[in-house]
């Protein structure tokens, strides 16, 4: 974004929208500006007022996917209101705490695509890790101080010497690790141990205006849960292994990522 020139802006959103060059051409520049205003002097900055902006137009001609678009640009959250929360007093009572709780919860969900973006790499390596697990246990491994299997023996008709070739647990790892990559294992069934979410077990229909009471009831249900051990329960699954592949490198995406961050 920050490399992004305001023609350069309305070029992007030139890809997806048809038309409205003059809406493009005003939230690129209100855009670049509000950039521009976050690396001025701190004392400058409060005698820059940014403006908002209001799009008018029948339905269809691109209001919601130029804001989408720019919000994607700037890496910002998105988020529809519909009108019918809007009145003639503007936005009060349990309409605003629900607005900014969407909000919060649509600024949460940025941030942890971009931490699980970013973890990804090393999720997949223990992943991969884990599987290799699954299809060749550490504890079946023939040991490096034990006789390891002949897998092949050159030598002479009726000579018993020889080159003999023997296969460590580290070597049948790495072949077997081969395979996997290569996608030849694709076809094979193995079992893991899969999270179960206790979140839509929790979930709590509230009579209208339950939210000004000050907590929320499907959060307290759901943090009972996990009290008890709600929220550590796993099933056991058999999947391909692309399938497991994925559930397993999203497992140890969840884990690498640290929630109490995401949330400040």
């Amino acid at each position: 974004m920050e490399n992004l020139s305001p023609r350069e802006i309305v070029a992007e959103l030139d890809k997806f929208i048809i038309g409205q060059g003059p809406a493009k051409k005003a939230v690129a520049i209100a855009l670049r500006n509000r950039w521009r205003r976050q690396r001025v002097d701190e004392k400058l900055r409060e005698e820059i007022t940014p403006k908002n902006i209001i799009m008018i137009g029948p339905t269809g001609v691109g209001k919601t996917e130029i804001a989408r678009r720019l919000a994607k640009l700037a890496g910002a959250p998105f988020l529809k209101v519909e009108a019918s929360k809007f009145t003639e007093v503007g936005y009060v009572g349990k309409d605003v705490e629900s607005m900014i709780r969407d909000l919060t919860e649509a600024g949460v969900k940025l941030v942890e695509a971009e931490e699980r973006e970013r973890v990804v790499p090393e999720a997949q390596r223990l992943a991969e890790e884990r599987l290799l697990d699954v299809l060749l246990p550490r504890d079946e491994e023939p040991q490096p101080e034990e006789e390891a299997p002949r897998v092949f023996a050159a030598g002479a008709p009726g000579e018993q010497g020889g080159a003999e070739v023997v296969e460590t647990g580290s070597s049948t790892r790495d072949k077997l690790r081969k395979l996997l990559r290569s996608g030849k294992l694709d076809d094979r069934d193995v079992e893991i141990d899969v999270a179960v979410s206790s979140k839509a077990m929790t979930q709590v229909f509230t009579p209208q205006g339950m939210e000004e009471m000050g907590f929320d009831l499907s959060e307290l249900l759901g943090g009972l849960g996990n009290a008890f051990g709600g929220g550590k329960k796993t099933k056991r699954r058999s999947v391909k292994v692309p399938e497991a592949l994925r559930l397993l490198t999203e497992q140890e995406a969840a884990r690498l990522i640290d929630r109490e961050v995401i949330q400040r």
